[in-house]
């Protein structure tokens, strides 16, 4: 499956479609240069690795008591460093970012995440190293 966003559910957005098209036609050409005995030479990728679901700040009886910090959204798979702006209260008071290492927040304020309890995501980014790879079959 390819997911590819942010997009507000029941909104169709001609860049993000257009997005969709151009990443299926990458895996399609993939397939079929693979199915013709192509060798692709072994490479190192950069990835983001899921490390947790981060909830927004809540009050005793559960309910939300800060809102994303404006500096923060809109900039998913942007370095998040300790002390950055992370959360604004009701009460404009700003929550940072407390934590040993450079995250990269994903499906930051996401609606269809507020019911899960999930502000954000957390990932790290890594570099996997990828062998060749070549089809076995002639």
């Amino acid at each position: 499956g390819v997911e590819v966003g942010p997009q507000p559910q029941g909104v169709a957005r001609a860049d993000i479609l257009d997005k969709m098209r151009k990443i299926v036609k990458h895996g399609l050409d993939f397939v079929q240069l693979f199915n013709e005995g192509k060798e692709f030479p072994p490479c190192i990728i950069e990835v983001f690795k899921i490390m947790e679901k981060v909830d927004y700040p809540r009050n005793k009886n559960g309910e939300i008591i800060a809102i994303i910090h404006p500096k923060l959204q809109d900039q998913d798979w942007q370095p998040l460093n300790n002390g950055d702006p992370l959360f604004l209260t009701l009460d404009g008071e700003v929550i940072p970012y407390q934590g040993n290492c450079t995250v990269y927040p994903t499906f930051i304020n996401e609606a269809a995440y507020y019911e899960k309890k999930q502000a954000f995501v957390k990932t790290e980014r890594i570099k996997l190293t990828a062998k060749h790879l070549r089809s076995s079959v002639s």
